[in-house]
């Protein structure tokens, strides 16, 4: 049997620390410590959108959707069924979808408008937002802050 090591697994580090006088390593201790979150996150992200579409065949077997496309290697992700239409409310999947959603206009990540509202579009809107400012120390040992009001522009998706 042959077994899969995972991909948090993969990218963990051994860190080691010394003890004993005056910080001679008379006595060494390694552990294995895991990647930073965001490393993890973004190299599962990677497989996930580059995993390969697949198929049942009549004998039990895996096979490409898409011949064109080389065979996965035990390290890339597959699939059998799509992903869910995640812009759409479905209650059965457990997506909220994305209507009502606030977006950022500017960006072009996944919090953007353009791709966060599915081409459907965002009404704009103000806001008040309050923040604390012109904070000053006093001595000894509180901050006051005086509270600001902004308005400020918002998108929703449609």
């Amino acid at each position: 049997m042959h077994m899969q090591t995972g991909a948090v697994y993969k990218m963990a580090d051994v860190a080691c620390k010394c003890h004993g006088v005056s910080g001679s390593c008379s006595l060494k201790t390694c552990w294995l410590q895991l990647a930073e979150f965001r490393k993890v996150g973004d190299r599962l992200k990677e497989k996930y959108d580059s995993a390969a579409a697949m198929r049942i065949t009549r004998k039990g077997r895996l096979e490409l959707v898409n011949s064109r496309f080389t065979q996965p290697t035990p390290e890339d992700l597959v699939y059998v069924d799509p992903s869910p239409d995640y812009c759409l409310r479905n209650e059965s999947t457990g997506s909220l979808g994305t209507q009502g959603r606030l977006c950022n206009k500017t960006s072009e990540g996944m919090d953007g408008c353009e791709l966060m509202c599915c081409g459907r579009g965002y009404n704009q809107f103000k806001s008040v937002q309050v923040e604390r400012c012109h904070c000053k120390f006093h001595w000894c040992c509180f901050v006051k802050c005086k509270k600001c009001a902004e308005i400020v522009d918002q998108y929703i998706c449609k």
